[in-house]
């Protein structure tokens, strides 16, 4: 009998332990699970919040250099995605691992295809940068489905779990890829990416208009006044030797010649090489509103170093006005040839 009672004990001894082992085990397997997710969506929120910041910077360098940036962030997305795929995932995690998934695709695929509309809609406006932009805007409603996917299933199944198991001091980071929601309107990337659309806009008040339509009676249009390069001011027709230096400014001042305000004109400056091959510079600017009669002076800073010693074209164009009729006077070229300063 003492035998029976001491072998019984050493049984419930061992199952015990065996169970403890399997408890500790299935814990630090559900930490360890969190850790890792804890990590990528970092990670993850991190590249959103780069990208929407490199956006609402688009009109202080080229199409290219923001190309080049969004491609690198859509690289990051897809080695979150996956990490995500390797992870060891324990059975108390599978319907938060499933959510992760979805939340890191629709976050890849969306950069893919911004990177892919990015330069149309840095274009010329027109009915191709709106179809780009609109694009961009339909692309950001996916992140925003990402940002409930995670909160509203990633975050709560693994609470859950850790919860279940009572696994306590475990924190569960959010992941918010997108901070703003204005950000899948089409008129609100338009505007964040210094562009205007050719189908709509605002009056510099805040009110939604068709750009489409006259501002009022009468005439309307503007007039390009004088293009300077520091303190080069240009002349078309003649070769321009100018001087580069970083972060130099390029001056456009026009005139509104009309009988109307006129909102969101944008000014731009292109800078090619007169054998037409090789990449375009190209510096943007929309001014919100310009007055009746006002003159208006925009800087465009030239941050990318054009070719040196070769010959160029300046090519400056202020955007033609709602119902504007005579458009050569809004635009000049001029030869140039840059120094290195």
């Amino acid at each position: 009998m003492v035998a029976v009672v001491v072998g019984a004990l050493v049984l419930f001894a061992l199952f015990f332990l065996v169970r403890s082992c399997n408890d500790s085990r299935t814990d630090n397997a559900l930490r360890e699970y969190n850790r890792q997710v804890a990590g990528i969506a970092t990670t993850s929120r991190q590249t959103g919040e780069r990208l929407f910041e490199a956006m609402g910077r688009a009109g202080e360098g080229s199409p290219n250099d923001l190309f080049a940036e969004i491609n690198s962030f859509k690289a990051t997305a897809e080695q979150s995605l996956t990490q995500a795929q390797d992870l060891s995932v324990p059975g108390e995690m599978v319907d938060a691992q499933q959510a992760l998934l979805i939340a890191l695709e629709l976050r890849r695929d969306g950069l893919e295809a911004i990177s892919q509309d990015i330069r149309n809609a840095l274009g010329d406006e027109g009915e191709t940068a709106d179809a780009a932009i609109e694009a961009i805007a339909g692309q950001n409603q996916a992140f925003n489905a990402s940002d409930v996917i995670y909160k509203a299933r990633v975050q709560p199944f693994i609470k859950d779990a850790l919860d279940k198991a009572e696994v306590t001091g475990q924190e569960i980071p959010p992941s918010r890829f997108m901070n703003d929601i204005s950000w899948v309107s089409p008129p609100f990337v338009a505007s964040e990416l210094d562009q205007q659309l050719s189908t709509g806009g605002e009056d510099g008040d805040g009110n939604t208009r068709q750009s489409a339509e006259c501002t009022g009676p009468g005439l309307h249009g503007s007039g390009l006044n004088a293009t300077s390069f520091g303190e080069t001011t240009l002349q078309p027709g003649t070769s321009n030797r100018l001087t580069y230096s970083d972060g130099q400014r390029f001056l456009v001042s026009f005139a509104n010649q009309g009988e109307n305000d006129e909102f969101n004109i944008k000014v731009s400056v292109k800078i090619s090489r007169s054998s037409g091959d090789g990449e375009t510079i190209t510096l943007q600017k929309t001014v919100p509103r310009v007055a009746q009669g006002e003159t208006v002076q925009v800087e465009l800073p030239l941050t990318e170093e054009p070719p040196i010693g070769t010959a160029l074209n300046i090519a400056v164009t202020v955007a033609a006005a709602p119902c504007e009729e005579k458009t050569d006077n809004n635009k000049a070229t001029y030869p140039a040839l840059f120094d290195q300063g």
